[in-house]
């Protein structure tokens, strides 16, 4: 099943729920590194834009930087959800000042580099189902 977010829209507090319980997530970008899939840890739903900490993704940030946009899968069991969007990617700024605390806080042992900042546009359903 495809669901279109309007821009306006918030993300259905669903999908929301999913991406943030989700045990298994992957971010797939494309750039001058061709397609490259990694998997994702730290991960936050604030103000229906998807936020990704970047401790580590050097690939991903050349692609994004190159071609912003990407798309995250994320899964728990048979049920989760494919997340497209158009993605910024902040290194410093107020909005990355606050992933940084929220890290400081949360994942203290971790050091924040970066943030990929995804605007959710469509998402897919990747469940199976009998029909």
């Amino acid at each position: 099943m495809r669901i279109v977010i309007n821009k306006i829209m918030e993300l259905p507090s669903h999908i929301a729920d999913a991406i943030l319980s989700a045990e298994s997530k992957a971010l797939a970008t494309i750039g001058k590194h061709g397609l490259n899939v990694v998997p994702v840890s730290t991960v936050r739903v604030v103000d229906g834009q998807i936020w990704l900490m970047n401790y580590f993704f050097k690939k991903t940030r050349e692609n994004i930087m190159e071609q912003p946009r990407a798309a995250l899968v994320c899964w728990k069991g048979f049920e989760g959800y494919q997340i497209k969007g158009s993605v910024e990617y902040a290194e410093s700024g107020d909005t990355f000042e606050k992933a940084k605390a929220w890290v400081t806080e949360h994942v203290p042992n971790r050091v924040l580099k970066g943030l990929f900042i995804i605007e959710p546009e469509e998402t897919y359903r990747v469940s199976p189902s009998p029909n």
